[in-house]
């Protein structure tokens, strides 16, 4: 096993055996149910936000490391950011499941970068990603 994929088993098993921010907010603005249908992934994410900034994130939800790994990387890398900064961050990481360099922006999500290569694990690494944007799109006028 090279460094890179040491690296991502290693970032994708300590977050999928212990998530963080896993659990309901009290007072999200929007919940947003993710699956992945090919593999039985399943997401519920939840944001408050509040003035165009991602103030909290939670997620609960089953599936494999990579699916759950990736949200609880996810919303460790949202909190705290703008909205549309999230949004920009979404295109990074898909750009580099797809096949670009990683932007430094993505930080320790670049430990993923490894899930290309795996064809089938590129919808459990992007069910996070897509739950989040649906949710964004929900938000609208609502945030706090």
């Amino acid at each position: 096993m090279n460094r890179a994929e040491e690296l991502y088993r290693t970032v994708i098993l300590d977050h999928s055996r212990r998530p963080r921010h896993h659990g309901t907010l009290a007072a999200p603005t929007v919940t947003q149910a993710g699956l992945n249908a090919s593999c039985g992934d399943r997401l519920s994410l939840q944001l408050r936000v509040e003035d165009g900034v991602i103030a909290d994130v939670a997620f609960t939800g089953s599936g494999c490391a990579v699916s759950q790994g990736t949200a609880s990387l996810m919303t460790v890398a949202l909190r705290g950011r703008r909205v549309e900064d999230g949004l920009a961050l979404a295109g990074a990481f898909e750009a580099m499941l797809r096949g670009a360099h990683p932007d430094p922006a993505l930080g320790d999500l670049v430990a993923l970068q490894g899930v290309a290569r795996l064809h089938a694990r590129t919808k459990c690494a992007l069910l996070p990603w897509d739950t989040f944007r649906a949710a964004v799109g929900q938000v609208g006028g609502r945030s706090h």
